[in-house]
């Protein structure tokens, strides 16, 4: 496993407006395969209020991959109630585990039943779709995949159908989710409301989509205007059921009240020197709270635009006046949600660098509910 054939092989670029550029992407080798989970259900699970769990159980493929491997640098998406990866076929017997292990924590700790399924993208090309890739860097530290081809989406199906399934291992086995936390407060909006924004090709083709994402993108502007994640509305949560559900990844199931305890002594440390403002070593809290904001995933491309937008309601109108436009023309399809708090969920290997990841959601249904919304539109 080297970890230059992991990441560097795929272009990277800075400015998000360019994710609509088919030419960005490069495919992925015929021998690679895509890693894959879904929360069956999620949109009944966030309505019974598990929407923290659903977002823990969404990303913790991504986290369990990464303390696997020993490496943040792979192609990776979440996308709210699941996510994909990216990795080489001599890497699959680890993933496979990695996603077994998973399914059956989701299963045992969180009441919540995680599909996954591994996809080779050869699989993908038989069928007549691609899996290319491009780097999002939305800040100097961090990298995030998007992906474009049609193969996402068709991979996704595919598991959905029970194609190409990962079963749960037994119970009581758990992936290692080191570094998955949920210690932050849901955001609360500084402009109107939270929408979250899904956006899929229409009966146009692919052309006439990527260039509506483009309209899309350029009329939600400067990213400051709407980024959900402001240094100065993240707060720490002194006490939440996210510290649980962080003592729930503990790779010891007989030691969850321990690993509590010690989850909540260091979050107590930390919500004292964020709301202090003190530093602590290397540890800057208002560094930390800005780099934050900068790595935040609240927008990204997985064969659909998907934004998470903190919207004042000129600037929500605009967008849905365009949305609607764009629809009717056959370019897209689109689903949304207004809610009014997004989530923070975070994958946080080291306090000592700049390298965290965090994963942006609505509180109020977020993906999930934008995602029944537009399933609604093309009738099932």
């Amino acid at each position: 496993m080297t970890e230059p054939s992991r990441i560097d092989a795929f272009p990277a670029f800075a400015e998000f407006a360019r994710v609509s550029e088919p030419g960005l992407y490069a495919p992925l080798p015929d021998d690679w395969f895509l890693g894959l989970t879904d929360v069956v259900r999620s949109t009944g699970a966030i309505a019974k209020g598990q929407y923290k769990a659903v977002n823990v159980a969404g990303s913790a493929a991504i986290s369990g991959i990464m303390n696997h491997f020993a490496t943040r640098h792979f192609p990776f998406a979440f996308g709210g109630d699941g996510s994909v990866f990216a990795l080489p076929a001599a890497d699959e017997a680890g993933a496979r585990d990695v996603l077994a292990r998973t399914a059956a924590w989701a299963r045992d700790d969180l009441g919540l039943t995680l599909r996954a399924a591994i996809v080779p993208v050869a699989a993908v090309r038989a069928a007549g779709r691609d899996v290319r890739v491009a780097l999002f860097r939305p800040s100097p530290h961090v990298s995030y995949a998007m992906f474009d081809g049609g193969g996402v989406a068709f991979a996704e199906a595919e598991m959905k159908a029970g194609r190409h399934h990962v079963d749960a291992a037994a119970p009581g086995a758990r992936p290692d989710l080191s570094g998955l936390s949920c210690r932050w407060q849901p955001i609360a909006p500084r402009n109107g409301a939270m929408v979250s924004l899904i956006v899929v090709p229409g009966r146009a083709g692919e052309a006439a989509f990527h260039e509506a994402t483009r309209r899309v993108i350029d009329t939600l502007g400067d990213p400051g205007r709407f980024n959900p994640v402001d240094e100065t509305t993240l707060r720490p949560a002194l006490l939440s059921r996210g510290l649980w559900l962080e003592a729930l990844a503990s790779r010891n199931a007989r030691a969850r009240l321990r690993a509590l305890l010690g989850v909540a002594a260091h979050n107590a440390l930390g919500w004292a020197l964020f709301t202090s403002r003190l530093k602590a070593g290397r540890f800057n809290p208002s560094t930390y709270r800005a780099i934050a904001a900068e790595n935040a995933d609240y927008r990204k491309f997985d064969d659909a635009l998907y934004v998470i937008a903190d919207c004042d309601p000129a600037l929500e109108g605009e967008v849905m006046a365009l949305l609607a436009a764009e629809e009717d023309a056959g370019r897209i399809l689109y689903g949304t949600h207004r809610q009014d708090a997004a989530l923070m969920t975070c994958i946080v290997p080291s306090f000592q660098d700049n390298e965290h990841f965090h994963f942006i959601d609505g509180a109020g249904g977020g993906y999930a509910a934008a995602a029944a919304s537009l399933r609604a539109k093309r009738g099932g």
